[in-house]
């Protein structure tokens, strides 16, 4: 696929031991010639954890995408008038933002772009990393995998013996989940067995 001219929202929430693995992910699109707006939740902008530092990931995605964070909803709420995304990437999208979503509950800003996404009927793509995705938050899942507008980047267990409630999307087929997303497609198959 040709990205050139299409404009990516990539968006992250707070699964901080996945950021490490879609950072490679994001510089995917933009080596494509894709122009990628990053958009997180408050988590990142303010949690230092074993995972890195809240600075040391704003500098990486500013650093690979060329452009400005979005970090509130003030600043996502514009993204539904003015058209500018082609596609929405959540990815990490934890069980926390999976549940908000699914629940029409836009209190952040990558909500608020997925808001925005859904609105003018355009693709939200999710590449999930919750340690409850068989568990309460199987239910959100459910409700997101019939909606229209979203797909899912493909997930399976990825750890089942000790942690079996836990679903984690193979973050390397972001960029083809999207590619099928814009032509109106699910990637397939959604689920996979991940390495352990």
């Amino acid at each position: 696929m040709n990205w050139n001219g299409i404009t990516v929202g990539y968006a992250l929430s707070g699964s901080h031991c996945t950021f490490a693995e879609v950072m490679p992910q994001i510089k995917r699109f933009v080596d494509a010639g894709a122009n990628v707006v990053p958009i997180v939740s408050h988590t990142l902008i303010t949690t230092d954890t074993r995972f890195g530092t809240a600075k040391e990931w704003q500098e990486q995605l500013t650093g690979i995408t060329g452009n400005e964070i979005i970090s509130t909803i003030v600043q996502a709420e514009p993204l539904g008038p003015s058209l500018l995304l082609d596609v929405l990437v959540i990815a990490p999208c934890t069980g926390n933002t999976t549940s908000r979503l699914a629940n029409a509950i836009t209190d952040s800003a990558v909500l608020m772009a997925a808001k925005a996404q859904m609105r003018n009927s355009r693709p939200v793509v999710l590449g999930i990393s919750t340690n409850d995705g068989l568990g309460l938050n199987a239910a959100n899942i459910a409700k997101l995998l019939v909606a229209k507008h979203i797909y899912f980047v493909p997930f399976g267990q990825d750890n089942p013996v000790q942690k079996p409630n836990s679903l984690v999307a193979k973050m390397d087929l972001i960029m083809e989940a999207c590619e099928a997303a814009l032509n109106g497609k699910q990637l397939q198959p959604i689920l996979v067995e991940r390495a352990l």
